[in-house]
């Protein structure tokens, strides 16, 4: 999974957000969802997971400049969700695992 947080693809400025977001719900997703249906998700590995997916969403949508102070920030992980705006990668487990 390092290595998808490394890609260049997601820093690239003249690749478009969508076009980011595309790749990620296409190509890196299934990679990670190939066999969840029998993990057993203890809280450790949710936190990973929830890492993983604000790690990449972070690079995709870059920085944000605070109003206030004038200087360039971090996304908190509620903008992450909002911007986002589907659900999150162990709530997607958790619907698809076998019951």
């Amino acid at each position: 999974m390092a290595a998808f947080i490394r890609s260049r693809i997601f820093v690239f400025q003249l690749v478009s957000k969508n076009s980011k977001i595309k790749i990620y719900r296409t190509i890196i997703l299934p990679f990670v969802f190939s066999g969840c249906e029998t993990w057993s998700l203890i809280s450790r590995k949710e936190r990973r997971l929830r890492v993983f997916e604000n790690r990449v969403l972070r690079r995709i949508f870059g920085t944000k400049r605070d109003e206030v102070i004038g200087e360039w920030r971090k996304l908190l992980n509620e903008e992450l969700n909002d911007l986002y705006s589907s659900p999150n990668i162990v709530g997607v487990i958790k619907l698809g695992r076998i019951k």
